[in-house]
């Protein structure tokens, strides 16, 4: 039985080619979900928000967070960030990885070989 698995993200940043290359690399089945394509639903964000906190997702090192406004940075709680990531996608940290029940966030060669199983190669 084969666990499905969806990586979330934009297509032209560096850790998503990183993330996509090594599940290539690995044999590593998943569906790619584009934000910038297809945008992110309130309920994932929500869903993974619950399970991984919102100062998780949120990414602050990006370009588009920190070209807000300070006076929107400021006080920043769970419900503001989660509607900042609806507006703009790219404040979502990238990638995120549904495996099996679980969520991952970002790209870390080491967790993956940990989470992620390939299907044995055939001889």
């Amino acid at each position: 039985m084969t666990t499905a698995i969806t990586i979330y993200g934009i297509k032209n940043c560096d850790s998503m080619k990183k993330a996509r290359a090594w599940l290539d690399d690995h044999g590593v089945a998943y569906e790619f979900h584009d934000y910038k394509a297809a945008g992110a639903s309130k309920e994932k964000l929500k869903t993974w928000a619950d399970e991984l906190g919102w100062e998780t997702l949120l990414n602050r090192a990006g370009t588009t967070f920190r070209k807000l406004p300070d006076a929107e940075k400021e006080g920043l709680n769970e419900r503001r960030a989660l509607t900042l990531m609806l507006e703009q996608p790219s404040m979502i940290k990238r990638p995120v990885l549904e495996i099996g029940g679980k969520v991952l966030v970002g790209f870390k060669p080491e967790i993956y070989a940990k989470e992620v199983s390939a299907p044995r190669k055939r001889a």
